[in-house]
């Protein structure tokens, strides 16, 4: 297993694996050829960056059985998703911000995030896993009341893509297991959320092949599947943490 990142050191911007708290910076493409400049640099002595650029952000809806079972929802034919604007990407240890003019719930959502490493469309689900670069840690905030504010148009990109809305990091590990992991979320060191990503509707493989069918996936693209139960409105100030074993803690402040 290995944790890449992006960071920003000395007015450098640059790429490298986390062993421990160093990092090992690495020259090349990170969807592509690399190789390590023999450049080591202590975590605490940069600042992170989202770990990747995502030319899109997609996200699930409905693909817990735990979630859709409360909220009396059916099992979908097909992945349900929307697009989080590229001005919404946020890494982690910022802030997310209440958008001007809105005082409804803005909520979190903790969810694993699917990170592609090579072009794929039309892919089999036998042939998905091997699309995937890795795995790391989202938060979909949500301006919850916008979603439903007009009755005449559910507005998912809206209300998903205000600035600072679309937060993951801060790493992303390749070679996981991912079956047995959980998604936890915590405010203010209270948990929130504990689930299984067992409990999906859809496979991280399974989502990459059904999508694939719809669109081509790029390199640095991110798919996040989806949340479970536990979802709750932030109050100012509070402090978010989206934490998934063997990939690492997303942690933000809401203001």
């Amino acid at each position: 297993m290995s944790h890449w990142l992006r960071c920003e050191h000395a007015g450098r911007a640059l790429f490298g694996e986390l062993v421990g708290d160093r990092v090992r910076v690495h020259a090349g493409e990170l969807f592509g050829a690399k190789a390590p400049t023999g450049e080591e640099l202590p975590l605490a002595e940069v600042r992170l960056l989202t770990p990747c650029q995502p030319g899109k952000l997609l996200g699930l809806w409905n693909n817990f059985h735990e979630r859709a079972a409360v909220e009396k929802l059916t099992r979908p034919a097909h992945p349900l998703y929307f697009v989080k604007t590229d001005n919404c990407y946020l890494a982690g240890d910022q802030d997310i911000r209440r958008p001007t003019g809105y005082d409804g719930p803005v909520v979190f959502e903790g969810e694993l995030g699917v990170v592609i490493g090579s072009e794929c469309r039309n892919v089999a689900e036998d042939e998905a896993e091997r699309h995937i670069f890795g795995y790391t840690c989202v938060n979909d905030v949500t301006a919850r009341a916008v979603l439903k504010s007009d009755p005449s148009f559910p507005q998912w990109v809206r209300a998903k893509s205000f600035d600072t809305f679309g937060v993951f990091g801060p790493v992303i590990a390749t070679s996981i297991a991912v079956d047995g992991l959980r998604v936890r979320t915590a405010v203010d060191g209270v948990e929130k959320q504990n689930y299984p990503v067992a409990d999906m509707f859809f496979s991280p493989r399974q989502i990459v092949s059904r999508i694939s069918q719809d669109m081509t996936l790029r390199p640095g693209d991110i798919i996040a599947c989806g949340t479970s139960v536990g979802t709750d409105a932030m109050a100012a100030g509070c402090s978010v943490e989206v934490r998934i074993d063997g990939i690492g803690a997303l942690r933000s402040r809401f203001i």
